[in-house]
């Protein structure tokens, strides 16, 4: 499957990254995905976080720009981010798809997996 655009060193990932305490992080914004702390390189080798913002593009697609930021916010404020209804489609679409994006390799294992913040 085909990888939307990445933007390394994004400065609206990087304040993504400073919110949640987080060492990397890769966020959506439209149908790119922007990094911080994190190399393109290093991101593509973890499948099942290519999967998991991959699910993010596809919610933008279906709800738009506007319509998925004041989801996603609200969500955020109901039921922290870890609960927020994106993110929980968004790790069960990595589990499920992850194998569309392995390049040829196999499966990192739990410990070699990008951990999900758990911010409250």
């Amino acid at each position: 499957m085909q990888v939307a655009r990445i933007v390394e060193n994004s400065p609206f990932a990087r304040l993504a990254r400073l919110k949640l305490a987080a060492p990397n992080v890769a966020m959506v914004l439209g149908r790119s995905i922007h990094l911080s702390g994190v190399t393109r390189e290093q991101f593509l080798r973890d499948p099942f976080w290519v999967a998991h913002e991959m699910e993010h593009i596809r919610q933008f697609e279906q709800y738009g720009r506007l319509g998925f930021l004041v989801r996603y916010l609200w969500g955020w404020a109901r039921h922290g981010y870890y609960h927020i209804p994106f993110e929980v489609q968004a790790r069960a679409a990595a589990e499920r798809d992850a194998h569309h994006y392995t390049q040829g390799r196999p499966l990192p294992t739990a410990a070699e997996r990008h951990p999900s913040p758990k911010v409250r």
